[in-house]
């Protein structure tokens, strides 16, 4: 009997020193912020020291930038200034924009030699006009801002200035840039198709227009007209309207819009 007595109390005496620990956990918690304010500055400094050998030092991510500078797509675009002089033609009243939209067409003009450069020089020179109305062409000529082709991209109004190449006075011509894809003999269609997008995708970042406004001339209602939409850029087109390969060119816009917006992190 003496002897299970003793063992009996042999197994309770732990479970009341475990409870007398966990009384002193208790109090000594609810004094924690009291411990943790009387600790000085240069026992903090300390501590921290202690972490950070023990952990390693703070190793900080690369820098993340774009893989590819505006500027040098822009290069790439190969983009020639020969503006209509101020003041002339299609210049003749300067109509300020700001610009929303960027409309793409297409120039239906198959003639040989009928390039960027040379729709360049007819807008220079008055040549393409157009029979101005007070429901249509509001000015007396056709003016866009950029020819593209497969060499170049000649601008011939400055983008924030209107044009008159989408919907007559509608919101085509009073807040979009205009960009006319050549499409003589000769010219290679695919070079000039990314030349374009390459382009369009530039000016969304240097105007901070969305992709969902990179737009046909299709888009642009001309009221009035027996066939309102028109089939431009018909080559882009499906049945006459957007649909897959116009959504295949909007990638092609987003794809070098991402390479001069989105970062990427850098290699050590």
């Amino acid at each position: 009997m003496a002897r299970f007595v003793s063992s009996f109390l042999s197994w309770v005496i732990p479970f009341g020193t475990i409870a007398s620990c966990v009384g002193v956990v208790a109090v000594s918690s609810c004094s924690q912020s009291a411990q943790i304010n009387s600790i000085s500055n240069q026992e903090q400094n300390r501590y921290r020291q202690l972490a950070t050998a023990s952990h390693g030092p703070l190793v900080l991510a690369p820098p993340a930038r774009p893989q590819q500078d505006p500027r040098d797509l822009l290069r790439e675009v190969r983009v020639y200034k020969d503006l209509i002089p101020r003041g002339q033609h299609a210049r003749k009243y300067r109509r300020a924009m700001d610009p929303r939209y960027i409309t793409i067409h297409s120039t239906q003009n198959f003639s040989k030699g009928a390039d960027a450069w040379r729709h360049s020089l007819a807008l220079k020179n008055g040549k393409l006009k157009a029979h101005k109305s007070r429901y249509g062409n509001r000015i007396g000529y056709l003016v866009w801002h950029y020819s593209t082709d497969e060499n170049v991209a000649v601008q011939h109004l400055p983008t924030n200035e209107q044009g008159e190449h989408a919907d007559f006075n509608g919101p085509g011509n009073n807040y979009s840039i205009g960009i006319e894809m050549c499409e003589h003999r000769g010219n290679s269609r695919s070079e000039t198709i990314e030349r374009t997008a390459k382009l369009a995708a530039y000016l969304m970042h240097e105007h901070d227009i969305p992709l969902r406004n990179i737009v046909p001339h299709y888009h642009w209602a001309r009221k009035g007209l027996s066939t309102p939409h028109k089939n431009c850029p018909h080559y882009l087109m499906d049945n006459g309207k957007p649909g897959k390969k116009w959504q295949w060119f909007l990638s092609r816009v987003k794809a070098y819009h991402d390479r001069i917006t989105v970062p990427v992190p850098m290699n050590h």
